[in-house]
């Protein structure tokens, strides 16, 4: 498959995520903010960051480049793409994904090695693990708290669109320890941990984030 990896103005984890494609068996392709066009990519990787250097909010400039406008019309069609960390800001400020994503509640921007539980294994980003699987990912931010109202967070969990949850001490604050999520159709995924960083046993945390970028060909014909 062709793996799109979007970088925009202030993007810092884009190559990362281009070599954690490759690994997963995949073509990456390099796809920059002002691009009017995917390219012909069958799945799409908003990677982490500081988009135009996090002003407004994160991901609130952004959401308007010319390549979300391609991102968010392929996403509707059914295309697989994965939001990490600004990436998952991204795709909450486009509407792709409800709730949104606020300052940590110690107020500190936080790096370390992330205990994960993966809850929906039927998306093409996270068919590879198995459901209740637990999982070390690393984990970076400082605007990294889920928040959504009531409703939103019953019909989350109602719906089973709660992907990952965090175990242990909540990290940052993120309402009922969520750490990501997708739509309902399932093709579309955010996610805070950086699973891209967690690919290779040399470096990080292992190699527990490689399942994110296998796009297992199953799943992935599935939203076709």
């Amino acid at each position: 498959m062709k793996v799109g990896v979007v970088t925009f103005p202030g993007s810092l984890d884009d190559v990362d995520a281009q070599r954690a494609v490759r690994l997963g068996g995949h073509e990456a392709v390099a796809l920059w903010h002002g691009d009017h066009d995917l390219r012909g990519v069958d799945a799409v990787v908003l990677p982490g960051g500081f988009s135009y250097g996090d002003y407004l909010r994160c991901g609130a400039i952004s959401r308007f480049s010319p390549v979300m406008t391609e991102v968010v019309e392929a996403a509707g069609r059914g295309m697989p793409v994965l939001g990490i960390c600004n990436g998952f800001q991204i795709l909450c400020e486009s509407h792709l994904l409800p709730g949104a994503l606020i300052r940590n509640q110690r107020q500190k921007f936080l790096c370390l090695d992330q205990r994960l539980r993966i809850e929906r294994t039927d998306t093409p980003w996270t068919a590879a693990y198995a459901e209740g699987q637990e999982v070390v990912i690393a984990l970076k931010n400082g605007e990294g708290a889920f928040v959504a109202d009531d409703e939103t967070l019953d019909r989350l969990e109602g719906e089973g669109q709660v992907v990952a949850r965090y175990l242990g001490e909540n990290p940052n604050g993120s309402l009922r320890d969520i750490a990501g999520i997708s739509n309902e159709r399932g093709n579309v995924v955010g996610l805070m941990p950086h699973p891209e960083h967690s690919v290779e046993e040399l470096c990080g945390t292992g190699t527990d984030g490689l399942g994110f970028f296998a796009l297992a060909t199953l799943a992935a014909e599935v939203f076709a």
